[in-house]
């Protein structure tokens, strides 16, 4: 079903990746960029695409993000202190933890992240629209906000 959405708004996820904030590496200041963004280190600042509908940020379980974060696509495994916005596509692998609140159009959750904020759709475009939850391997799913889910 997330296939058949993506082509549907013609707004697929960037699949290389441009940039590299490598994991021994802490930036300090706001950044925007386009194509595709990986943080396994840490930022200090708010992360902006540059416009491109398909521009993509992937922040691995080591990285961390503290500043608000605006981007189209995003794949969280880390940590990210401040509010995130996808206007795409946001994947919340299940050792993210995001303290803040998400605003997404189409979101995919596993078992085990963290969201400790507000979950809003985005509902600037008024397509379909999908929240899929990952079912836990042990018992079930708890889908308030600031629960492990």
């Amino acid at each position: 079903m997330l296939e058949s959405l993506a082509k549907k708004s013609n707004e697929k996820p960037c699949n290389t990746i441009d940039t590299l904030v490598g994991a021994r590496t802490e930036l300090k200041g706001d950044i925007v960029f386009s194509g595709g963004l990986r943080v396994d280190g840490k930022i200090r600042g708010n992360i902006t695409s540059s416009g491109e509908e398909n521009s993509t940020l992937v922040l691995s379980e080591n990285g961390m993000i503290t500043g608000d974060v605006t981007v189209p696509h995003m794949i969280i495994n880390g940590k990210v202190n401040g509010n995130v916005h996808a206007s795409g596509r946001i994947e919340v692998q299940p050792k993210a933890e995001i303290t803040g609140d998400l605003i997404y159009k189409v979101l995919e959750i596993a078992a085990g992240a963290v969201i400790n904020g507000a979950v809003k759709r985005d509902m600037t475009d008024k397509g379909a629209v999908v929240a899929r939850l990952k079912p836990a391997e042990t018992g079930g799913m708890r889908s308030e906000t600031n629960k492990h889910v």
